[in-house]
């Protein structure tokens, strides 16, 4: 795929990172190198900057929910804090993490929370279903309560691939609350993601008709019941923000971003490794496992990460830093 057009939703004046070096599936192994690559990412940052615009209570603003949605569930928060992790740097702003975000369904830019106003995160269903013997099908209230004992917050650090991250406090329960609740099937290997399909809501669902939509992403089983997976409904001790993928979405902190799928519909259990969105769009670049690692190339150089809000620059770990969770996984015998 190639993807060259402007954005006719993107404010004018600035661009991001040239698109057919990050997608294109048919030129991403022609890219002259890693140095362009990151010279492209500085071009789009200095964009990004004159781009986004907007108070910071605006910023913050745009992707709350009504009101009324919000009050009920504002008896979830705050959530017992799980002390096993910590950031190791400082938190990043909450207003830093909602203005610079990926939501492609909404814009192909970082600008998304201008976009997220008409995204209706409530009333919403889940459905887990597949490779189970307890299929679920729950309103967003009813989620909540079942796994109430289950609810905890949690400080993970999130890295991009784009090589940007931060280190932000999820509220949410463990991904294998939900598998043991739905009671897996042995013959399950994989799970599958699904997001949601609105193009009335969301402005660039509207008008790139060319990507895969809905969003998918996948893990392996053994990657879903690891202690790391969650499923996040808040963020900074409140409901998510719009822009980071209310009403419920996927944080799997060893993997980059977008493998941590926002606003999920369905949780499917199947026997076979799913396409995802990106790799569907550029598999050398975006394959299924995607676990972050200075070593392994991408379209940019993966060697350090620009923290939002302090501009911080780090080194990257190996699966950012959870190795001690999650090394035993990947090990081949």
């Amino acid at each position: 795929m190639f993807i060259d057009k402007p954005d006719p939703l993107a404010p004018r004046g600035g661009t991001e990172t040239p698109e057919r070096i990050f997608f294109s599936r048919r030129r991403w192994l022609q890219v002259a190198g890693l140095g362009a690559g990151a010279a492209a990412l500085g071009g789009g940052y200095r964009a990004w900057r004159a781009s986004s615009g907007g108070e910071d209570a605006q910023v913050l603003a745009a992707g709350k929910w009504s009101s009324a949605a919000e009050a009920k569930y504002k008896d979830f928060y705050p959530a017992r804090r799980d002390e096993r992790f910590a950031y190791d740097r400082d938190e990043t702003p909450a207003v830093a993490a909602a203005r610079y975000t990926n939501f492609y369904e909404f814009s192909r830019y970082k600008w998304c929370w201008k976009y997220v106003g008409p995204f209706e995160p409530d009333p919403w269903t889940i459905s887990i279903a597949g490779l189970c013997r307890n299929p679920l099908k729950l309103d967003l209230e009813q989620f909540h309560r079942q796994f109430r004992a289950e609810w905890v917050e949690r400080q993970y650090r999130q890295r991009c691939v784009a090589r940007w991250g931060m280190a932000v406090p999820w509220t949410g329960i463990p991904l294998t609350a939900v598998l043991r609740a739905a009671d897996t099937l042995a013959g399950a290997t994989h799970i599958r993601f699904v997001s949601f399909s609105r193009p009335s809501q969301a402005a660039h669902q509207a008008v790139s008709g060319d990507f895969p939509w809905p969003y998918t992403e996948g893990l392996t089983i053994a990657e879903a019941m690891n202690e790391l997976s969650l499923l996040a409904f808040g963020v900074y001790g409140r409901p998510l923000l719009k822009q980071h993928g209310a009403p419920i979405r996927l944080v799997v902190p060893w993997k980059y971003g977008y493998k941590s799928i926002k606003s999920i519909e369905r949780i499917e259990l199947i026997d076979y490794e799913p396409a995802t969105f990106w790799s569907t769009l550029n598999p050398a670049a975006y394959p299924f496992e995607s676990n972050v690692d200075p070593n392994v190339p991408r379209p940019w150089n993966q060697s350090s990460e620009r923290m939002l809000g302090s501009d911080q620059r780090l080194p990257t770990q190996k699966f950012n830093g959870y190795g001690e969770w999650v090394a035993a996984l990947y090990e081949r015998s």
